[in-house]
């Protein structure tokens, strides 16, 4: 059992680079341009000096990212067939971790694809929590040099991505004209389904259902702490949401997985115009939030 960070489906910013956390999702995450290439080897390359100063070899090391399948482009660009395909499968994306771990894990690439575990592994415990200081340290310190930030820790790194990735998302597709009619016809149908609606701007109504779901998983996983509250505090826009991740078997989360699944294709058939409206707009603006912090 643990607790993650994590963001919906659609906000697709890279915030597990630095809170190595979060799970899979439906849309396919947008590739870096070449100039959030440029920043991330910045900001690698000033890490490792940093590091050297203190005394601690790190090699700069850029995590190759993944391509996108035809799949994963299909689903990014709103295409009917390939969302209810994945939906038909995982639902939002939620409890099929569970029963899906191939799919969803989160997972280190390792010391055979990042040097740099190979070095953290010969540490003993007090040279790693040296070690481990020393590199947020330095996290912090590249970021704020390459990117002309003014943070003081990788949480405050992770909290200006996110609140950029809101204050662009809100901005920009919410005042969508189009999205706005879409995301209302869209609501409208899913309350005739039966479903609870409240915010219908273009990106609550986007993130409502994986949200929904996300909220039911976190509620069993503070029912099997005894150190949490068992009603999660109210969430708040501008700050990343940290969601208690309940340990269950594959056969335990078919349940809830077979009613994530209707609601994602009651959510799917009531967003089938929105979708493809939406998504594209919605990469287009992640993008350039994940240039802005060289992701």
């Amino acid at each position: 059992m643990f607790t993650r960070f994590t963001v919906t489906a659609t906000a697709l910013l890279a915030l597990a680079a630095l809170s190595g956390c979060g799970s899979a999702t439906e849309s396919a995450a947008p590739s870096p341009s070449s100039t959030a290439d440029g920043k991330e080897v910045q900001i690698e390359a000033a890490k490792a000096d940093c590091m050297k100063q203190k005394g601690f070899k790190y090699v700069a090391y850029v995590t190759p990212h993944k391509p996108a399948t035809e799949d994963d482009k299909s689903r990014a660009s709103g295409n009917y067939q390939a969302m209810r395909k994945y939906r038909e499968k995982y639902g939002f994306g939620v409890f099929a971790e569970y029963i899906y771990p191939d799919t969803f894990g989160t997972r280190d690439a390792g010391p055979d694809s990042n040097p740099n575990g190979k070095i953290q592994s010969s540490l003993s415990k007090a040279q790693m929590q040296a070690y481990r200081k020393a590199m947020d340290a330095c996290q912090v310190s590249a970021a704020n040099k390459v990117l002309d930030l003014k943070l003081k820790s990788t949480d405050d790194f992770n909290r200006a991505q996110f609140r950029a990735s809101v204050r662009a998302r809100k901005t920009t597709l919410n005042t969508d004209p189009e999205l706005v009619e879409l995301a209302t016809a869209m609501a409208t149908c899913l309350k005739g389904k039966g479903y609870a609606v409240g915010d219908t701007a273009p990106v609550a109504m986007s993130d409502q259902g994986q949200k929904t779901w996300l909220a039911k998983q976190d509620k069993l996983g503070r029912e099997q702490m005894d150190d949490v509250p068992d009603v999660a505090p109210p969430a708040k826009d501008d700050e990343v949401p940290m969601y208690y991740v309940p340990t269950l078997n594959p056969d335990e989360a078919k349940p809830y997985l077979a009613k994530e699944i209707k609601a994602a294709l009651d959510d799917l058939e009531c967003g089938k115009d929105f979708y493809p409206a939406y998504l594209p707009k919605e990469i287009s603006v992640q993008r350039q939030v994940s240039a802005q912090f060289g992701m």
